[in-house]
C-alpha cells in the first residue's frame, strides 16, 4: 500500500498500522471523508409513508395489542430504512402514529425527552398533562415537553390516531435519557373544551403577571387549528391586496412559538405550518438537519433529492440533512412540518442554500 505522499510500505511502518489496530486507534488520514465530508452525506434517506397503509397497521395494533402499564403506548415508530435497527426517523428525531381504542386509556408516565402531537383527523381524545386536561381535535398541536407527567384518554367509543414526534434518537446519543411511570390511569378525567393552560395563555400578545419567568419550553399545551387556519389565510388574503406577508409567493407559513420568548416550542423540536395555493411550486433548498412533514390536506408532490412522488392528506415523508426538497402544489396544500432546527441554530450549525433561479 502507498501513503499519502506516495512512497511504499516499510516494515516500520506496517508495525505501526499494527499497533494502531491493536490498541483502538483510527489516524485521521485513512477515514478523513467519512469523519469530515464536503458535504452532509446522511445515512438517513428521503422516504415517504402514506396515511393509509399506516392508519389500517395502527388499527389492526389497536384489536391485538393492548395499551397499558409496561408497553406504555400503542405508538407504532417510522423506522428510516437508511437507519435500520433505530426506529429512528432521522437521527435526531423520532415519529410514530399512536392509536387510541373506544374509552381506552393511557397511563401516566413521564421522560427527559420532548414529546408533541398533531391531529390530522379525529377528536374525542384527551391528553393530560401534569394534571391538566387537554382536548385533541382535528388540526389542533399538543405539547409534552420533557419531564411532564403525561396519558391519554378517550371519552367516546370511536378509536382514534395520530402522530407523535419526539428527540429520542437526539437524547439517546446524547446519553440524557430519564423515564419515570405514573398514575395507573390519568390524575385527571375531565374533559374539558379548553385546558388551564390555554385559559392563562392562549390570548395574543397577553400574558399573565403571575407567570413573568421565561420558559425553557411553552406554557402554552395546546395550539388550536382555528388560530392557525386563521393566520394562514391572513398572509394569502394580504398577499392578494399587495401586502408582504407570505414566506414566497403563494406559500405562506407558520412557526409555532413559546409565548414567553418568542423561540421555538421547545428546546430540541421547531414546528411549523405551511399553506401553497394551488399551482403554486416551492424553489429546491439545502437545509442542515432533517425534518419530518405531514400532509394536512390537500394533494400535491414533493420533490425528494431529485425523484417526484405523489402526496395525499396524512402522508409522511422525511427530508434528511442537506437532501434538496421542494414542493408543489394540485389543490390548496396544508402541511405541518417538525424538525431540529433549535439544535442546529444553538450549535451554530444551520445553513440553507437556495439555487438562483
Amino acid at each position: 500500500m502507498q501513503q499519502m505522499d506516495g512512497t511504499a510500505d516499510t516494515p516500520e511502518l506496517e508495525q505501526l498500522y499494527r499497533d494502531f489496530a491493536a490498541n483502538d486507534m483510527a489516524p485521521l488520514w485513512t477515514q478523513r471523508d467519512d469523519l469530515m465530508p464536503m458535504t452532509p452525506a446522511p445515512k438517513a434517506i428521503p422516504f415517504v409513508w402514506r396515511w393509509k397503509t399506516l392508519f389500517d397497521i395502527a388499527q389492526r395494533s389497536g384489536d391485538l395489542v393492548p395499551v397499558g402499564r409496561g408497553g406504555e403506548r400503542r405508538a407504532v415508530g417510522l423506522t428510516n430504512p437508511g437507519l435500520p435497527g433505530t426506529g429512528y426517523a432521522t437521527p435526531t428525531l423520532w415519529a410514530a402514529i399512536q392509536y387510541l381504542g373506544g374509552y381506552e386509556t393511557a397511563p401516566e408516565h413521564r421522560h427527559s425527552q420532548n414529546a408533541f402531537r398533531f391531529v390530522v383527523e379525529g377528536e374525542g381524545v384527551w391528553t393530560v398533562v401534569n394534571g391538566d386536561p387537554v382536548r385533541m381535535s382535528r388540526g389542533d398541536l399538543l405539547l409534552t415537553p420533557g419531564w411532564n407527567f403525561h396519558g391519554h384518554h378517550n371519552d367516546t367509543e370511536n378509536p382514534m390516531a395520530w402522530i407523535d414526534g419526539l428527540d429520542i434518537p437526539f437524547s439517546s446519543q446524547m446519553d440524557v435519557g430519564f423515564f419515570e411511570f405514573g398514575a395507573e390511569r390519568v390524575t385527571d378525567e375531565a374533559s374539558p373544551e379548553f385546558s388551564r393552560a390555554e385559559r392563562l395563555w392562549a390570548y395574543p400578545g397577553l400574558r399573565p403577571m403571575s407567570a413573568l419567568e421565561d420558559k425553557v419550553s411553552s406554557p402554552l399545551s395546546a395550539y388550536r387549528w382555528e388560530f392557525t387556519d386563521r393566520a394562514l389565510s391572513e398572509q394569502l388574503k394580504l398577499e392578494d391586496e399587495g401586502f408582504p406577508a407570505t414566506l414566497e409567493q403563494g406559500h405562506a407559513a407558520l412557526r409555532y412559538t413559546n409565548p414567553t420568548t418568542g423561540g421555538d416550542v421547545m428546546s430540541t423540536i421547531r414546528c411549523e405550518f405551511h399553506r401553497l395555493r394551488s399551482g403554486i411550486s416551492t424553489p429546491a433548498r439545502q437545509e442542515v438537519g432533517s425534518s419530518v412533514w405531514q400532509v394536512f390536506e390537500g394533494s400535491g408532490t414533493v420533490v425528494l433529492g431529485g425523484e417526484e412522488t405523489k402526496l395525499e392528506t396524512g402522508d409522511l415523508f422525511v427530508v434528511p440533512s442537506w437532501v434538496p426538497w421542494s414542493l408543489h402544489a394540485d389543490t390548496q396544500f396544508d402541511l405541518f412540518r417538525f424538525n431540529d432546527g433549535p439544535i442546529m441554530d444553538r450549535l451554530n450549525f444551520s445553513r440553507t442554500f437556495v439555487p438562483s433561479t
